[in-house]
């Protein structure tokens, strides 16, 4: 079990799972809205499924898919985080970023806060070199979210190893972000403060 990595944004704190997630959890995967472009809606069985494996594999590295709360209402609103994915993607091995919000959080900005914070832990503590995030082309909403974290589209697309060929959502773009242009990203962050 490695020394488990939780962290606070301005207005979420990621965290370890609890036995309380499971139901809003389950409501959110059973969510045609949240799950439009994921192949199947999850029964309360599967979504208990994921979150448990998610728990076991934050204990075993320490960070992962982080339950994700409103700090003010300890709400759940879904998870943000790390996560190293199948090693069948053509650009494995890599850790990728991502995350799933309950619909009635939408719009709010959740995803982008909590997902910034999530590349400090990978780029400032876990010292990962580049970290990528990908979803079905058509998911226009979760790539405006890879752009506004500054997250280089790559000009090929690939077809989900998971996914029948001809499936509607087996072809998937996807986005890097380096450690060099974080650093960069960062340092121009830095740079606005010191000129107000």
């Amino acid at each position: 079990m490695s020394k488990l990595i939780e962290l606070n944004t301005e207005r979420l704190h990621l965290r370890q799972w609890c036995s309380a997630d499971r139901e809003p959890f389950a409501q959110l995967n059973a969510d045609p809205r949240v799950m439009e472009f994921f192949p199947n809606l999850l029964d309360r069985a599967a979504s208990d499924a994921l979150a448990a494996r998610i728990e076991t594999e934050i204990d075993d590295r320490g960070w992962g898919f982080w339950a994700t709360e409103i700090e003010a209402t300890h709400e759940f609103i879904g998870f943000v985080g790390l996560n190293i994915p199948s090693p069948d993607l053509p650009f494995s091995p890599c850790v990728e970023i991502g995350w799933r919000l309950g619909f009635p959080y939408w719009g709010h900005g959740y995803a982008s806060e909590a997902a910034k914070g999530a590349l400090c832990i990978g780029f400032e503590v876990l010292n990962l070199d580049e970290i990528v995030s990908f979803t079905a082309i058509h998911n226009l909403r979760s790539r405006r979210v890879m752009e506004r974290l500054n997250m280089c589209e790559m000009p090929e697309t690939f077809l989900h190893p998971s996914l029948p060929i001809g499936h509607p959502l087996s072809k998937h773009c996807l986005y890097k972000l380096s450690l060099s242009e974080f650093l960069k990203i960062v340092l121009n962050l830095e740079m606005v403060k010191m000129s107000n």
